[in-house]
C-alpha cells in the first residue's frame, strides 16, 4: 500500500466536497444547529444538560454515516471507481483516502458541534473539554467507518438508507438516550453494551458530569477505535468495483 495514494484520494475527495456547498453545509452545520434546537426546545429545563452529551455523539455520527456512505456509492455508480482501480490503486488504499478526507471533515464538524454546543448552548462540561473533543471526533469517525462499510454493500442510495436500520436505529435505541442501558431487559442491556454508539455516549456524558477518571474515558474509546478499524478493514474487502 502507498501513502501517496491515499493522499491523493483524500486530497480528490476534500477537493469535491468543498465545491459541493450544500454536503458542505450539510456536514459541517447541520450537527450544531440541531444541538441548537434540542437545546432550545428544552430551554430553562435542565434536561439539555443531560442529554446534551448524546446529542453530540448521535447528530455529527448520523450525517457523517449518509454523507460518508452515498458518496462512496457515487463513485461506484459513476464507473469513478473502476477507472482509478485500473491505475495502481488499491481497493484499501481508496478506502483509507475516503476515510482520510472524511476524518478531516469530522474533525472540523466535531470542532463547531462541540464549541456550538458548549459556549451558545450552554452546555457545562466539568470534565477535560479536550478530552471530550476527543471522544467527538471519534463518534463521527465511527459514523464515517460505518458509512464506508454500507457504501460497500448498497447498489442504490435508497439502499444505503436502507441501512440506517440495521446499523443506526439499534444503536440509538439501545445506546442509553431514552432509557439507561441499566433499566433495560438484560438482553437489550447486553446488546447495547456491545454497540459502540453506547461507549461514546457514556464517554461523552461522562466528561460532561466529571464523574469518571480518564481510564474510564479511554476505553471507551479504544473500543470504538476497535470499531472503526474493524468497519474499515471490511469495507475494503467487501468493496465491488461498480454497482450492475
Amino acid at each position: 500500500m502507498k501513502p501517496t495514494w491515499v493522499l491523493a484520494t483524500a486530497e480528490r475527495v476534500l477537493t469535491q466536497i468543498r465545491h459541493d456547498h450544500r454536503t458542505l453545509a450539510l456536514l459541517l452545520l447541520v450537527p450544531a444547529l440541531l444541538i441548537g434546537l434540542v437545546s432550545w426546545i428544552f430551554t430553562d429545563t435542565p434536561v439539555f444538560a443531560s442529554i446534551g452529551p448524546a446529542m453530540i455523539a448521535l447528530f455529527p455520527f448520523i450525517v457523517m454515516f449518509l454523507v460518508t456512505s452515498i458518496a462512496t456509492l457515487r463513485e461506484r455508480r459513476s464507473g469513478t471507481l473502476e477507472r482509478l482501480l485500473s491505475l495502481p490503486l488499491g481497493k484499501a488504499e481508496f478506502i483509507l483516502g475516503y476515510a482520510l478526507a472524511f476524518g478531516l471533515l469530522a474533525v472540523v464538524q466535531t470542532g463547531i458541534a462541540v464549541g456550538f454546543a458548549v459556549w451558545v448552548c450552554g452546555l457545562e462540561v466539568s470534565g477535560n473539554l479536550g478530552l471530550l473533543f476527543a471522544v467527538a471526533v471519534a463518534d463521527a469517525l465511527l459514523g464515517t467507518s460505518l458509512g464506508l462499510l454500507a457504501s460497500a454493500f448498497a447498489r442504490t442510495e435508497f439502499q444505503v438508507v436502507q441501512f440506517m436500520p440495521a446499523l443506526i436505529f439499534p444503536q440509538i435505541l439501545l445506546g442509553g438516550i431514552f432509557l439507561p442501558r441499566d433499566q433495560l431487559p438484560a438482553a437489550l442491556e447486553a446488546i447495547g453494551d456491545w454497540l459502540p454508539l453506547s461507549h461514546a455516549i457514556d464517554a461523552l456524558t461522562a466528561v460532561a458530569r466529571g464523574d469518571q477518571d480518564a481510564a474510564y474515558i479511554w476505553l471507551r474509546l479504544g473500543f470504538i477505535a476497535i470499531w472503526i478499524v474493524v468497519a474499515i478493514a471490511l469495507g475494503s474487502v467487501t468493496l465491488r468495483r461498480r454497482t450492475n
